[in-house]
């Protein structure tokens, strides 16, 4: 069984910076369900699914930072590559009032063959492009929902989230944003910080310095908004790595 567990752009590109989007694709193997979770494709194209437009910016962002991207290619919903692999969220049964048919049974022979096929490759490939240089500086990018089902909505336009063990480029980067005028969040519309994941794995345990940034996703469902976050952020970017000394 061989599957695309990722993609990878750039990766002799001269930048700093490694761009990453753990949750771009919202696709199925077809070893999994016939390639069907057993929900609707509506369901399948909301934020329980993939990150809603994240794949766009962390493409357009990395082309302008000229620095590498590493993207999934499988869905959350197949196994989060964003959790820990002890995490009892990995393999979700119940997302945001959507039962999810194909893992509803998984067990643990099916969840080893599901870190074997898409989340370990998709995490090795990761652990050596950031090993390319001993200075990388990792830009995680997500989006999240305007409203959960029977929650209030959510005003930020983004948010930027982090963990209290490395604030040194998040704290000045959400400084930097509201300046710039936009309704950001800290640590907002979740906490940032999971044992074991992505972030955890390959910025704050190695030491690399690290930002995580969601974009509410009605602005970047179309192109043109992924293009224009992406043009946003990246001076953004380059000037906060560059205040900071790091």
């Amino acid at each position: 069984m061989t599957f695309p567990a990722y993609e990878i752009l750039g990766p002799d590109r001269p930048s700093r910076w490694l761009v990453t989007c753990d949750h771009a694709a919202n696709t199925v193997p077809d070893w999994v369900g016939g390639g069907s979770l057993g929900i609707c494709a509506a369901d399948m194209d909301r934020h329980i699914a993939y990150d809603v437009g994240a794949s766009g910016v962390t493409r357009a962002l990395a082309d302008r930072l000229d620095a590498p991207a590493i993207l999934s290619c499988f869905s959350r919903l197949v196994i989060d590559p964003n959790r820990g692999e002890d995490d009892p969220t990995l393999l979700m049964k119940l997302y945001d009032g959507t039962i999810i048919p194909a893992n509803r049974n998984a067990g643990p022979e099916e969840l080893q063959r599901r870190l074997d096929a898409c989340y370990r490759p998709y995490h090795a490939a990761y652990a050596k492009l950031a090993a390319r240089r001993a200075d990388t500086v990792i830009c995680a990018v997500h989006s999240f929902t305007p409203r959960l089902n029977g929650r209030p909505p959510r005003p930020w336009e983004v948010g930027v989230l982090y963990s209290h063990r490395d604030t040194r480029l998040a704290r000045p980067l959400i400084d930097r944003l509201r300046a710039e005028g936009y309704v950001t969040g800290d640590n907002e519309p979740y906490l940032g910080h999971l044992d074991g994941d992505a972030i955890d794995r390959h910025a704050l345990t190695p030491g690399r310095p690290n930002v995580l940034i969601e974009v509410r996703n009605d602005l970047i469902r179309a192109p043109e908004g992924q293009v224009l976050w992406a043009a946003r952020l990246a001076p953004i970017l380059e000037d906060v790595l560059a205040a900071s000394g790091l």
